[in-house]
């Protein structure tokens, strides 16, 4: 209803400035059923369920959400949350090569935090759909900055499953395990993954 209302508003106000530019007969009449066409054009396309009207929302890739993952892993992290929600944010809307970029641009700045190296290669499974080189790369790069963590190969793991490697993803997460102290809270999280795939 508001939708309707909005666009009653513009027509009102279009008319309004379209007399006060000294248009009159026909051609404030074509003015005017432009302004109608354009106005319900631009109502109807925030309705994609409509019937008749097709509108991609998502990039065709899929996009994990790993943030929450990560969390688990790292708690809330500090200097590096912004460009990990930057990140998060643009690739939650489709914009993976954006998201990647991002993370490019904070592991030259930062390039001692293993948080956004794993990030990045988050982002470039995303991107790409499949665990590449570069991906690869920030995955390993994470795990010689924080020799013992489990989030990174974890992380490398999801890559791998995302890849058609499930095998290999369950043994790494089951070695995590095995090496895992029993009250770890991040332990349900990697059993949970064990769980889906094994």
């Amino acid at each position: 209803m508001t939708g309707w209302l909005a666009l009653v508003l513009l027509v009102a106000l279009g008319l309004g400035a379209f007399r006060l530019l000294g248009l009159r007969g026909a051609m404030l009449q074509l003015a005017v059923a432009a302004l109608l066409i354009g106005a319900a054009g631009y109502a109807l396309q925030g309705r994609p369920g409509l019937g008749g009207f097709t509108r991609e929302i998502r990039d065709p890739r899929q996009v994990i959400p790993l943030a929450s993952a990560r969390r688990i892993f790292f708690g809330e992290v500090g200097g590096s949350s912004h460009w990990l929600m930057m990140a998060d944010s643009m690739a939650s809307r489709g914009n993976t090569a954006d998201a990647a970029g991002i993370l490019r641009s904070a592991v030259r700045e930062h390039p001692g935090d293993p948080v956004l190296w794993i990030g990045l290669g988050n982002a470039l499974v995303d991107h790409v759909g499949v665990l590449t080189p570069a991906a690869q790369l920030a995955y390993e790069r994470a795990t010689q900055l924080s020799p013992g963590h489990p989030a990174a190969p974890f992380f490398y793991g999801v890559a791998l499953a995302r890849s058609g490697d499930r095998d290999r993803a369950v043994k790494l997460w089951r070695e995590i395990l095995s090496e895992a102290p029993a009250d770890a809270t991040w332990r349900p999280l990697v059993e949970d993954a064990v769980a889906a795939l094994g």
